[in-house]
């Protein structure tokens, strides 16, 4: 979002609060939230992490799970993370399990980011099925190219 909002200040000169602030001066204002966000998420995802190896059992069933992305909101109060799940049968069990220990995942996440933040965002997990699509794309492509190799010899 940074980088559109920086295409529209190039096109469009903008008038905030009855002054007129240079370029410059803008993009840096908008790309300080943004590193304030991405430090926060950056943060959650590695607390995360840590929670999840000491808690695999319980919270996820014992499935291999990898935090794909953390994403804050502006005013820090949601984070929605991506969970990639490797094992494919388990990817139910695992969103189901995250959504119901939810509250305890939360004030877990509180006790390692108490001296850090006032308050501890709302967790939301997404399903990442980036690999899915990946591996999806990585299949046609082969397909493809065994389709043309016949015909190049």
């Amino acid at each position: 979002m940074t980088r559109i909002y920086f295409m529209q200040l190039l096109k469009f000169p903008k008038i905030i609060g009855g002054f007129r602030f240079s370029i410059l001066k803008l993009c840096l204002i908008c790309r300080s939230m943004g590193i304030r966000q991405e430090k926060f998420a950056k943060q959650i995802q590695r607390d995360l992490g840590d929670l999840f190896q000491q808690n695999r059992q319980k919270w996820l069933g014992g499935e291999f799970v990898t935090i794909s992305g953390v994403k804050a909101t502006p005013d820090l109060g949601l984070a929605k993370i991506y969970i990639s799940v490797i094992n494919v049968t388990g990817r139910k069990t695992v969103m189901e399990n995250l959504e119901l220990f939810g509250k305890e995942i939360r004030m877990e996440l509180a006790k390692k980011l108490r001296h850090e933040v006032r308050k501890v965002p709302e967790l939301a997990f997404y399903e990442d099925d980036s690999l899915d699509y990946v591996s999806k794309m990585d299949k046609i492509f082969e397909e493809l190219n065994k389709k043309q190799d016949p015909k190049e010899e």
